[in-house]
Formats: structure tokens, sequence, C-alpha cells
């Protein structure tokens, strides 16, 4: 029935601990990689000797390294600009707490704000949408058949989601995202032409291994 399968292997990378409970989006934060049961959990789920990509922000650089510390042969990363998580422009840097307050009459149950607004200075969902999707596409083409780790962000992850589903932005908005989590989307090319996603799993735990 399938011709070839590529398999993304995504992860959201390990929880930013430094940011003092502030908005920090597209900030280059460091992560805390302490947890080496789910670093072990992520090495012994994850398939050895695939295209490792990462984003251009270190917290997610920090994470493969962590995984390969844990025991996972990995290729030297990909680093790709278009899987950045979302910039939130000039709300980074404020407190939840503050943004929360700010934003009262507007509030999302599931992000910062509604798929189609803009922060002032930065992104909507929808934009970060369209670049990870070109960036999807891209290394799809480039990487066909293989199994690829990427390892990126929560926006980013949702985003790749929704393209895969084929759903509207808000929808791929409702999807929980956790630290560390693994989301596996396959795209299937059919023996008879053309290509269909499989969605394979979504958030599941790196401790869930055994």
């Amino acid at each position: 029935m399938f011709s070839r399968v590529t398999r993304w292997w995504w992860v959201r990378h390990a929880p930013v601990t430094v940011n003092q409970g502030r908005v920090y989006g597209g900030d280059d934060l460091d992560c805390d990689t302490d947890d080496g049961e789910a670093f072990r959990g992520l090495a012994a789920i994850l398939p050895a000797e695939s295209v490792l990509i990462t984003s251009s922000l270190k917290r997610t650089q920090q994470t493969a390294e962590a995984i390969r510390l844990a025991g996972l042969a990995l290729a030297e990363p990909i680093v790709e600009e278009d899987f950045r998580e979302q910039s939130f422009g000039e709300w980074q840097g404020l407190r939840f707490e503050d943004f929360l307050a700010m934003r009262a009459a507007d509030r999302h149950a599931h992000w910062l704000a509604a798929a189609q607004e803009r922060a002032p200075g930065g992104e909507s969902f929808e934009d970060l949408r369209a670049r990870v999707t070109r960036g999807i596409e891209r290394h799809g083409a480039d990487h066909a058949g293989r199994d690829i780790v990427a390892v990126a962000h929560g926006g980013v992850i949702k985003a790749a989601i929704g393209h895969a589903l084929g759903c509207d932005s808000e929808t791929a908005l409702v999807f929980a995202v956790a630290n560390c989590s693994i989301t596996v989307l396959e795209h299937a090319e059919l023996e008879n032409g053309g290509a269909i996603w499989r969605v394979a799993q979504i958030n599941r735990p790196p401790h869930q291994h055994r």
C-alpha cells in the first residue's frame, strides 16, 4: 500500500527554568537537563541512525545532546531556523501574571493568543505554522524514507500536528505537548501515487519506554 514512509519523531525540549516566571517564546534560554530518567527514556524510544534536526535555539540543542549522552547514537544536528519557537515580540520578558492581567479580556485557553493574532513586534501562530510547514516539506523531500528526530518547541510541534491533520490553526493549538514528550507523525507515499499523513503518537511521556 505504501511505497515509502518518512517518520518524524518530534521531541519537545527539556523544561526552561531560568525564565523567572516570564514569557520567553523566541528568547534563547538554557533548559534543565537534570532529569536523567527522561533522557534515558528518550534514548530507549527514539531510533538510532536517524536524521537529527534541532531549531537554532540552544535549548533544543542541549536537549539533543542530553539524549546522546543518555546512550542514543545521533548524527550531527541539522540546525533549522524555521523550527524556532514563535516570537512573542514585546510580550517576551513580561511576567506571566502581568501578561495574563493585561490580557484578561482576550485570554486564550491553550496559548498566549488566538492563532491569527500577531504579537506586537512578533509573530502569530499562523506565521509560525507557515514556516514550520515550509521546513517540514523541505526536509521531508531531502530525507524521504528516513526516520527524522526533530527536537523543537511546543508551538512548533502543535504546528506540525496541524499540518499533518490538515486542521485549522485554532484546532492545532488544542493539543498538549509536554517537555521531553514524543510526537510521531508519518508521511506515507502511496504505491499508486499521492501521499497521506498518519498520526502515530502525540505527547508520549519519555518514561513510558518499557
